[in-house]
């Protein structure tokens, strides 16, 4: 046997297509949905990750901002910065990059963001909402997986799903997600006992866990769809997942490369998250106006 892949990057490509139909519907309304991306310091993998963000507004037609302090800044300033951005009504949507330095409370930080504009889906209340399975703007890489998911035309309810990884912005909310289309799901993490008991009866496997080769072929459930979230640098430099790709590929039916899988998808289900909450936007305004 030999897996198919789940190309994230042909995924993203049409969901880019659907999201430039809805971007032109707003700007038909005078609406242009806005992104502000926030970064502290100078991380290497944040740059590229921001640059990717960037392009992939500019392809869906959304605004861009960065907003960029020096790692030793204050973090009132950018507390004060998220404070202007929530009133500003041009902007629907912001980020804060990860990782922050040390000396900053990233919770105080990331929890400062108006709900309706936390397009990582990370504040109490978007998560909250899930949780009560009235989901609002969700977790950006999970989302992008229940849609490559979806591509696959697999039918989840039912199904033996595995999460490896119990992360607040992966695991649990993927769990959730699944829990919510009828999956059966396992959640495992650093300290389960026996991993392999797990994944060998998963229909579905997605690992998440940042280390690269935990699972590999001889784990799997024969015909198992795994889903590989990590992405690792190896010391010959070159990129690997949490799966081992090669032994994987022999048993599974369906596996995301790394990269060109999730990682494309997360981007893509941001912007997804920033056109939303525009659409949203505009519909209270039109809601409050027929009030009156």
């Amino acid at each position: 046997m030999t897996a198919t892949l789940i190309d994230g990057a042909a995924i993203a490509a049409q969901v880019y297509d659907q999201l430039k139909l809805r971007v032109a519907a707003l700007s038909d309304r005078g609406v242009r949905p806005g992104l502000a991306a926030i970064i502290i310091g100078r991380d290497p993998a944040s740059e590229i990750y921001l640059r990717n963000k960037t392009r992939a507004c500019g392809d869906a037609g959304v605004h861009s901002e960065l907003h960029r302090f020096d790692a030793d800044c204050a973090e009132n300033e950018v507390m004060e910065l998220i404070g202007r951005l929530n009133a500003d009504a041009n902007i629907h949507g912001i980020l804060v990059q990860m990782p922050l330095p040390l000396q900053f409370n990233s919770e105080r930080i990331l929890h400062a963001i108006d709900p309706a504009k936390d397009v990582d889906g990370f504040s109490w209340e978007n998560l909250g909402a899930l949780v009560a399975g009235q989901p609002r703007l969700c977790p950006c890489t999970p989302l992008g997986i229940m849609a490559m998911l979806d591509s696959t035309g697999v039918v989840l309810d039912g199904i033996e799903a595995v999460v490896i990884g119990r992360s607040v912005t992966v695991g649990k909310p993927m769990a959730l997600m699944l829990i919510a289309r009828g999956a059966t799901v396992t959640v495992c993490n650093s300290k389960t006992r026996n991993l392999q008991d797990h994944t060998s009866r998963a229909d579905l496997l997605v690992v998440a866990v940042g280390k690269a080769g935990v699972v590999n072929g001889g784990m799997l459930k024969p015909g198992a769809i795994v889903i590989d979230v990590g992405i690792n640098r190896l010391p010959d430099g070159k990129l690997a997942g949490d799966v081992d790709f090669a032994s994987a590929s022999r048993v599974a039916s369906r596996i995301t490369p790394v990269p060109g899988g999730v990682g494309r998808m997360t981007v893509a289900m941001l912007i997804s998250n920033t056109v939303a909450a525009a659409e949203h936007t505009l519909s209270r305004a039109g809601s409050a106006a027929g009030q009156r």
